[in-house]
């Protein structure tokens, strides 16, 4: 299996797994956690948290130095990112105090086939039949498990 993914190095899809698990417990600890607290202060004490973490990675292992090397189109399309991220959880928090996970996470995760679609026309990534046809499963599984 793993000899078929591209790009020689596989460790992208360890990461890419680990990161599918911890987005898993992030929604049932959250749905959890969020109970009657404002959706808006649970997100701001989640991102406190991730904040803390990725500066407290960033420093032990000493890249810290690295910040004044970062050109200034990196730091509008970082601070833009950001900005995504940001308006990405408070929408996710809400949805997830007022909906069930089992619904909330599919139409979340339907994110993967818009950004398949902004690759293909802002990255201009390789529109391939493969691609198409995994966005159309994509598609149909996830109004399959909100209806």
């Amino acid at each position: 299996m793993f000899t078929k993914l591209k790009g020689g190095n596989h460790m992208w899809f360890a990461f890419a797994i680990l990161s599918a698990v911890f987005a898993a417990l992030t929604s049932i600890l959250a749905k959890i956690g969020i109970g009657s607290i404002n959706s808006n202060l649970a997100t701001a004490i989640r991102t406190a948290v991730v904040l803390v973490m990725a500066w407290g990675i960033v420093f032990i292992t000493g890249v810290q130095n690295q910040v004044s090397n970062i050109n200034q189109k990196s730091w509008i399309f970082l601070i833009l990112s950001g900005i995504a991220t940001g308006l990405s959880w408070l929408c996710y928090y809400k949805a997830l105090q007022i909906g069930e996970v089992s619904k909330v996470v599919p139409v979340d995760k339907f994110s993967i086939v818009i950004t398949m679609i902004l690759a293909f026309v802002v990255l201009k990534e390789t529109l391939t039949v493969k691609t198409i046809i995994g966005g159309i499963f994509i598609t149909i599984g996830t109004f399959v498990m909100i209806l």
